[in-house]
C-alpha cells in the first residue's frame, strides 16, 4: 500500500538493525478508547464486533433539506471552517501560525479527522482509513517544515533530512502471498515466469525514468501536489485516456503486471486501471522522490493510529478553535457583504446562525452541492465519482502462517479483492505480543461507485462476515477460529475517483475557484487524488488566499 516498486536491497540490513535495536530497547504503553457502540454477535461465525461508519443521519438531514427548528441566535466569526478533516485542520493551522485568532472548525462527526480517523482496542490502536505518508519530496518546504515541528523530521544531515526512527516503518516491511508463498515486496516475483518478470521490470524503467523527467516548463512530468506538476500538454493529454487503453497501447500484458497495477490504483484511488486516466495511474509511481539521510527513497511514515497520529498532532493547537457536532446546513449571501451560516447542533438538537467575513468549505464536493444552493458555481458536481470502502479491524488470538517471510506492516495477497491487511502493531516495540489486530482494506470497485455504495449500506454485519471471512481463510487457513472481534467501518465516500478528463480538466479548474473572494474551497478532490499531502496542501491554499483577501 506504498507505492514502493523496488526491490529490497542492502539497505534492509540497516532497517532490519534499527527495528530491533528500537524494540529491545524500550516498552511502549497503550493509550485505548472507551468503546461507545453496541457489539453484535455473530451466530454463524461466533464473531463478535461493530458495523459503524460515518454519521448517516445527520447527512441525510443536509441531503433531503429537510426543516430545522428556527435559530435562536446568531453570533459572528470571522473566518468560519466547515470541516475537521486535514484539509480542515491544516487550513486552521496556517491560520494561527499566522496570527489570525478568530476562527471557527465546524465538524458534523462527534470526532475529527475525516478519513484519518482512528479507533483503538485493548491490544492496539488502529486506523480507520488512510494510514501511511512517505517521506516528503525534498522540494515540498511546506510538508518538511510541518514534518519539523512535529519531531517526524529530527535534524539534517548535509542537504538531506533525518526522520525519526520511530516512525519509519519497521521491517519486516511489506509481503505478498502468491503461489503458495509469502514472498518479500509486493511486485509479483515468486514463481513468476521470466517473461513476465522482464515486462514487470520495462515497466518500472519506464516510470523511474518519467519520475526524474521534466516538461518543457522546466518542471516534474509528476509531483506532489499535482498543481506542482508540469503543464507540458504532451504529457497531460494521458489524463484523457485510461491507464488501462495506456497499457495496451504500450504492449503491456503480463497478467502479474496488470493484477500490480490494478492493486496501486485500488490502492490510493479505490478503483481500476480502467476506472483511473492514464496521467493518475503513472502519477502513483512517478510522483515520489523524496531522500533522506537514514532511509530509502519513497521510505513509508506510519504509526499504530495510522494517519490518526499526523492528525492529532494537527489539531493540538486548534483545539480551542474546533466545535464538533455541528452540522453546516445552508449559506446565504446577506447585505453587507457578508455570509450567513445556519448550523445545527446534532447534540443539542438546538439551530443557530453565524455570520462570517470568509469561509472555508473544506468538505466534499457532493456536500458543498447540497451547502450552495444559493449561490451558482457554475461546474459538473456530477464529474465528482466517489469510491466506497470497508474497513475491517480484527482482533486475533493467533495469526496461522504459511510459508515464506513473516507477518509484515503490509500483507497483499495475490489475486484477491482486497488490497491487504496492515498490522497495526507493526510499530510496537514488543515483539511478544499474542493477540493481535489487523486492519483490513476492501476497495468496493467492481461496480459503479453509486450502486457499490447503495450495496454497501444495505449489508448488514453477518452479509460482511460473508464478504470477508473467506477471503482471510484463503491468506490465513483457519484464522476463523482465531478471531475474536471484527469491527466493520463503511465509508460511502472514501475518496476521489481520478477518473479520464478529471484531474485536468476545466470543471475541476472552476472548482477550484473561491466566490466573491469570501467563501473559500479546500479538499483531496480538488486535487483529483486523496492522498494526505494533496489535502494538508489544499488546507494551506485555501488559508492563503483568505489571508490575502483580508489584507
Amino acid at each position: 500500500m506504498s507505492g514502493q516498486m523496488f526491490y529490497k536491497d542492502e539497505f534492509s540490513a540497516y532497517l532490519k538493525r534499527r527495528s530491533f535495536l528500537l524494540r529491545i530497547g524500550l516498552i511502549t504503553g497503550g493509550i485505548f478508547l472507551n468503546s461507545c457502540y453496541k457489539k453484535i454477535r455473530s451466530a454463524k461465525y461466533n464473531i463478535q464486533g461493530a458495523l459503524q461508519g460515518p454519521d448517516a443521519n445527520a447527512g441525510h438531514l443536509l441531503r433531503d433539506k429537510l426543516k430545522l427548528p428556527s435559530a435562536k441566535n446568531t453570533r459572528k466569526v470571522k473566518t468560519l471552517i466547515v470541516g475537521s478533516g486535514i484539509s480542515g485542520l491544516s487550513a486552521g493551522r496556517w491560520l494561527k501560525k499566522n496570527g489570525e485568532t478568530d476562527f471557527e472548525i465546524l465538524e458534523l462527526e462527534k470526532h475529527i479527522g475525516g478519513n484519518s480517523y482512528f479507533g483503538s482496542n485493548k491490544i492496539a490502536s488502529y486506523p480507520l482509513g488512510a494510514h501511511y505518508i512517505t517521506i516528503a519530496n525534498n522540494d515540498d518546504a511546506l510538508l518538511i517544515d510541518f514534518l519539523k515541528e512535529i519531531d517526524v523530521i529530527t535534524h539534517f544531515e548535509g542537504q538531506l533530512p533525518y526522520y525519526n526512527d520511530y516512525y519509519l516503518t519497521f521491517d519486516p516491511e511489506e509481503r505478498l502471498l502468491i503461489n503458495g508463498a509469502w514472498q518479500e515486496g509486493l511486485i509479483p516475483d515468486f514463481g513468476v515466469p521470466i517473461a513476465d518478470k522482464k515486462e514487470v521490470r520495462r515497466f518500472l524503467a519506464e516510470v523511474d525514468q518519467l519520475k526524474n523527467t521534466r516538461g518543457n516548463d522546466g518542471k516534474f512530468l509528476f509531483n506532489i501536489p499535482l498543481n506542482s506538476s508540469s503543464t507540458d500538454e504532451n504529457y497531460r493529454k494521458l489524463d484523457k485516456i485510461t491507464f488501462e487503453a495506456y497499457l495496451k497501447e504500450k504492449g503491456y500484458r503480463s497478467k502479474y503486471l496488470l493484477w500490480y497495477l490494478n492493486y496501486a490504483c485500488k490502492d490510493d484511488y479505490g478503483q481500476k486501471i480502467s476506472h483511473v486516466s492514464a496521467w493518475a495511474g503513472l502519477h502513483y509511481f512517478a510522483s515520489r522522490r523524496g531522500m533522506a539521510a537514514n532511509a530509502a527513497q519513497n521510505a513509508i511514515l506510519t504509526w499504530p493510529e495510522g494517519n490518526g497520529w499526523i492528525m492529532k498532532k494537527l489539531a493540538e493547537q486548534l483545539k480551542a478553535h474546533i466545535k464538533t457536532s455541528n452540522l453546516c446546513y445552508e449559506l446565504k449571501p446577506i447585505s453587507n457583504g457578508n455570509t450567513l451560516v445556519t448550523v445545527w447542533n446534532t447534540k443539542t438538537q438546538l439551530t443557530e446562525n453565524i455570520e462570517v467575513e470568509k469561509i472555508i468549505l473544506c468538505a466534499p464536493q457532493f456536500v458543498n452541492n447540497r451547502l450552495l444552493e444559493n449561490f451558482n458555481r457554475n461546474i459538473d458536481y456530477k464529474a465528482f465519482n466517489y469510491s466506497p470502502w470497508l474497513i475491517a479491524n480484527i482482533t486475533t488470538n493467533e495469526l496461522p502462517e504459511s510459508k515464506g517471510v513473516s507477518l509484515c506492516w503490509d500483507n497483499v495477497a495475490y489475486n484477491t479483492s482486497s488490497v491487504g491487511y496492515v498490522n497495526a502493531a507493526q510499530q510496537h516495540l514488543n515483539l511478544s505480543e499474542d493477540k493481535k489486530v489487523i486492519t483490513y482494506y476492501l476497495p468496493l470497485c467492481d461496480f459503479e461507485p453509486a450502486i457499490a455504495r447503495l450495496a454497501a449500506y444495505s449489508r448488514n454485519y453477518e452479509q460482511w462476515l460473508d464478504i470477508v471471512i473467506p477471503e482471510l481463510e484463503v491468506i490465513h487457513p483457519g484464522i476463523t477460529k482465531a478471531i475474536e472481534t471484527i469491527d466493520f467501518w463503511v465509508w460511502g465516500h472514501g475518496m476521489i475517483t481520478p477518473a479520464k478528463d478529471f484531474i485536468w480538466s476545466k470543471n475541476l479548474e472552476k472548482a477550484k475557484l473561491p466566490i466573491d473572494n469570501k467563501i473559500f474551497f479546500a479538499h483531496s478532490d480538488l486535487s483529483g487524488v486523496s492522498i494526505f499531502e494533496e489535502a494538508f496542501h489544499q488546507g494551506i491554499n485555501a488559508a492563503k488566499q483568505v489571508i490575502n483577501a483580508t489584507s
